[in-house]
């Protein structure tokens, strides 16, 4: 997921989707500890989506926090 996508983001859908990633994180490991993925990039890129996300909503945090 691109970071401009995830910048037009509701703070709601984030967190649903950062959770729906993880769980897609969690499969993969998964899949790939039982048989090789065919593209284990794919673990990679699902690590810096994730990254991404939590990087952008602690932003958010730190901003609601700085505008109190």
């Amino acid at each position: 997921m691109k970071q401009e996508v995830i910048l037009e983001m509701s703070t709601a859908d984030l967190k649903d989707r950062l959770v729906e990633e993880q769980t897609h994180l969690t499969k993969l490991k998964l899949n790939h500890a039982v048989s090789p993925l065919e593209n284990p990039n794919k673990i990679v890129e699902s690590k810096k989506t994730i990254a991404r996300m939590k990087t952008e909503l602690r932003k958010r945090e730190l901003a609601e926090q700085n505008n109190k």
